[in-house]
């Protein structure tokens, strides 16, 4: 005995209408717009999995370049400067997910170069120690992150900020800081003269064009502090850095204020998921409207098999019986486009480095020059959860949308759909 000969004769009849039977007339017909509705979803599905991955890809891309220069947690003492750093770092290391620490001192300025003034976060560093919570050493350009060395005043730009301030290396600029100095000619913002060592290229506009390091030491005497203003730690999943910053504030002698590296960059983050979450809204009406289609098709299905369901039902057949034919009918159709969506757009979504420089060549074209975006390459970040998510409401649209033209089927009476017939 075959499979579909131990199944339920709903099941069967159902899968019978979905087939469409003959290819002629009216039959045929609906077999058409059944397969509009399957290639609805499955198109709905497949576009908001594709979208979806590279968003994702575009965030993992700009986050792990932001952390490039961020630290994962910043750890600030509440004196107001950290003369202890060292046991603190030694401290922090007691947790295995720490994997460096570097301290810091960072304050706003300005800085004047060739005709031009720029505003920049300045950063005081250990250049040796910096490598164990950031990339910034790697994405020297020019120069080398290695010449801030205490007491030389060197300085090292981000390269939009060079330019900006007309200068290169060896050339000098001069940083001013809003915390005043008083001088026979009153209250002056403190100055000092710095060479450019080097010039750094991390890749997010906001670091490149705002941006500068100089030796710890230096930035202490800029700022008159006798020891770093806190601590930078690196730990091994990112992801996991609000947790770990909860337990160090509870491990860490001394009173201590931990911020992580997403509430240092909480707007840009909220900003993306909102934007996330509304494409994910929009794209998911697609699938509702391919979803609902179901409805005109059976609906017109139930109008053509009136003189069927009436047999069943002289037959013996209950309402309930006849609701699950075409309950099973707009299921599978559902399921069949749903399957066949998720199936494609994971595979556009895992090829989409082969697929995206194919049609550049093709069409001649470049959809992201490295120029403007400083990414060439379309981003794609497939997560699992977001494709059980989309299948799973897709099918339950799918479903939804099968409920009245069935609770309609059932409600057919057999004397009056055999009048005619």
């Amino acid at each position: 005995m075959s499979i579909t000969q131990k199944l339920p004769y709903e099941w069967l009849v159902g899968l019978r209408y979905t087939r469409g039977g003959k290819r002629s007339g009216r039959n045929g017909f609906i077999s058409f717009i059944s397969l509009i509705s399957v290639s609805g979803i499955a198109l709905g599905v497949a576009a908001l999995i594709i979208v979806l991955s590279v968003m994702n890809g575009f965030q993992k891309e700009v986050t792990d370049r932001m952390l490039s220069v961020l630290a994962h947690i910043e750890v600030f003492d509440n004196r107001g400067s950290m003369p202890d750093w060292r046991e603190a770092a030694t401290a922090a290391a007691r947790n295995p997910a720490v994997r460096g620490a570097a301290p810091f001192v960072e304050t706003q300025g300005m800085l004047v170069g060739v005709g031009v003034m720029r505003p920049s976060v300045i950063r005081g560093i250990l250049p040796g120690q910096e490598q164990q919570v950031s990339s910034i050493a790697t994405q020297v350009k020019a120069g080398s992150l290695q010449q801030l060395a205490p007491g030389s005043f060197n300085i090292v730009l981000g390269y939009a900020l060079a330019r900006s301030l007309n200068v290169g290396i060896g050339d000098k600029v001069t940083m001013l800081l809003a915390k005043g100095q008083v001088t026979p000619a009153g209250l002056l913002p403190r100055s000092r003269s710095f060479t450019v060592a080097g010039i750094f290229e991390a890749g997010h506009f906001e670091f490149d064009a705002a941006l500068s390091f100089i030796h710890i030491e230096d930035a202490q005497r800029m700022e008159r502090l006798d020891a770093p203003m806190g601590l930078r730690l690196r730990v091994a999943d990112m992801h996991e850095a609000p947790i770990v910053a909860a337990q160090l504030k509870k491990s860490m002698p001394g009173d201590l204020e931990m911020r992580d590296w997403s509430k240092l960059n909480a707007n840009w983050f909220a900003a993306v998921q909102t934007e996330k979450k509304m494409m994910f809204i929009i794209l998911t009406l697609i699938i509702a409207v391919a979803a609902f289609n179901l409805v005109s098709t059976l609906v017109m299905t139930v109008t053509d098999k009136q003189a069927d369901i009436a047999i069943l039902r002289t037959l013996g057949a209950s309402p309930r019986s006849v609701m699950k034919i075409f309950m099973v009918q707009g299921a599978l159709v559902g399921v069949l486009g749903t399957l066949l969506g998720v199936g494609g757009g994971v595979l556009v979504a895992l090829n989409i480095d082969t697929i995206v420089p194919f049609i550049e060549h093709l069409l001649g074209v470049q959809f992201l020059s490295k120029d403007i975006y400083l990414i060439s390459a379309v981003p794609s970040d497939l997560r699992w959860p977001d494709v059980f998510k989309i299948g799973g409401i897709s099918v339950l649209l799918a479903f939804a949308a099968t409920i009245y033209p069935s609770w309609s089927a059932s409600r057919v009476k057999p004397a009056e759909a055999l009048r005619y017939e």
